[in-house]
């Protein structure tokens, strides 16, 4: 483009184009989208699925334990994931470690769709179902944090909400189209069909979407923020800690690099694993369980709860970028207490309405509780996060909040889920948990600071 205009609001070291900004936020959304899709289609084939497909010899309930179970091992491995590439974006650049994520996780989902089924090879089969699990798990455990951080970096101060809500967005783009697929899938196959081929199809066709993400990705300039930081070296490479020491001795920005090395680290990071915990554990009982629970517990046709949830992501095409916006006009926490707040009030009800049966009750107390209490969050978790943290370690620190809490939350939400409410029989545990989930974010949401349009260039974090 030659009429760009550098998206930073006041002259830098470091600047980026329109364009930049745009190519960033397309391979921020994409990644997000791609990684939601990929776990939104294993969840449901899960729920839907895959107990009878790799576990048949169970009961429908044992089951559906066990397939959620797989479910909940690719969260170990983002965990890992989240550690080694989070420290690699950190210490060598956002832009490097983004391409490998996207390419891990687009292998392994598009390979789900070629294993063998139980029946042809026996015990084999959810055995390497779990292998591929982990490493998409992987190569996931790092996307979301590093395309969050990238789109925070590239975007001005005062638009930083909307901006990075965008990556938010790919979270219900990737569920319009696993849930899409699904909901297609069930409408025109029969029973038959859909256990013997049909399930593959999702995850197939998933790998013409990791072709467009890797090549948006080898265009992508490395992140303005990262590259103006004071600790790097003249190959762009982060210093060490001793080296930080010896530099600041005799650099003109002694202040800023013995603010990074003073700092202690914690606060700003169990803040934010508060935050992420109500939306993380939401997710899991909404767009997871929820759907399996529809299915085989109240004995509702599958086709209610997956329409239900393509219904909730098209309206939160408006949803994410609403809450960003507002947030950049009265700030995070404001935004983040009224959601947690309205989610905790509306759980039991909603739930209850749920219970009842009714499609069109389901299907707007669904939608209603996926708005409030899992995109409307995650809009401002992305840009949130990324606030709370510095510079020197806000890659690492904000994917291992993500996914120690997606490991609290939503692996084992789900199954802690499947196992109160077979023990009661009732819907009342998934409410009561929605509740609990909500409140520990809005505890942390009143505890924290306000970091609306912080300078992210900053080595230390804000808490």
């Amino acid at each position: 483009m030659t009429h760009d205009k550098p998206t930073t609001e006041k002259p830098g070291p470091v600047t980026r184009t329109t364009g930049d900004l745009k190519r960033a936020a397309v391979s921020g959304w994409l990644g997000t989208a791609m990684e939601f899709m990929d776990f939104q289609l294993y969840s449901l084939a899960a729920a839907i699925v895959f107990n009878e497909i790799f576990f048949p010899d169970v009961s429908p309930a044992i089951g559906l334990i066990a397939a959620m179970g797989t479910y909940g091992v690719g969260y170990v491995a983002r965990l890992v994931g989240a550690v080694y590439f989070g420290r690699m974006g950190d210490r060598i650049g956002r832009k490097q470690v983004l391409f490998i994520t996207i390419a891990l996780m687009g292998a392994s989902t598009t390979l789900i769709g070629v294993l063998p089924t139980y029946a042809q090879i026996g015990i084999a089969a959810p055995a390497l179902l779990v292998v591929l699990r982990l490493v998409q798990g992987f190569g996931a455990g790092a996307e979301i944090a590093g395309a969050t951080t990238m789109l925070a970096e590239y975007a001005p101060a005062k638009r930083r909400g909307v901006i990075a809500s965008l990556v938010s967005l790919g979270t219900n783009s990737g569920t319009l189209a696993a849930t899409g697929l699904w909901a297609i899938l069930i409408a025109v196959l029969s029973e038959e069909q859909l256990l013997s081929w049909g399930w593959r199809l999702p995850f197939l066709l998933s790998f013409f979407l990791m072709i467009l993400a890797v090549w948006i990705r080898r265009n992508l300039k490395e992140s303005p923020v990262f590259e103006d930081r004071a600790d790097l070296d003249e190959d762009g490479v982060a210093l060490s800690r001793e080296q930080i020491a010896a530099q600041a001795a005799t650099s003109e920005e002694k202040s800023v690099l013995d603010a990074a090395l003073k700092q202690r680290k914690g606060k700003a990071f169990f803040i934010a694993l508060g935050l992420r915990f109500g939306q993380a554990g939401n997710s899991g009982l909404i767009q997871t369980f929820l759907v399996g629970f529809l299915a085989t517990t109240l004995l509702l046709d599958r086709s209610i709860a997956t329409n239900a949830l393509l219904i909730s992501s098209a309206v939160g095409f408006a949803t994410v970028p609403l809450v960003g916006l507002i947030s950049d006009r009265v700030g995070r926490r404001p935004v983040y207490m009224a959601l947690t707040v309205i989610s905790g009030i509306l759980a039991f009800p909603l739930m209850h309405l749920i219970a009842q049966g009714h499609t069109v009750a389901v299907t707007i107390s669904m939608i209603l509780l996926h708005n409030l209490a899992v995109l409307g969050l995650f809009s401002l978790e992305s840009v949130t996060m990324a606030e709370l943290f510095g510079a020197r370690t806000r890659f690492t620190q904000l994917a291992l909040a993500k996914e120690i809490g997606g490991i609290l939350a939503t692996a084992i939400g789900p199954l802690l889920a499947a196992t109160l409410t077979a023990a009661t029989g009732s819907w009342w545990p998934i409410a009561a948990m929605l509740v609990a989930y909500s409140g520990i974010t809005l505890i942390s949401a009143i505890v924290s600071p306000e970091v609306q349009g912080r300078d992210l260039v900053l080595l230390e974090d804000a808490a």
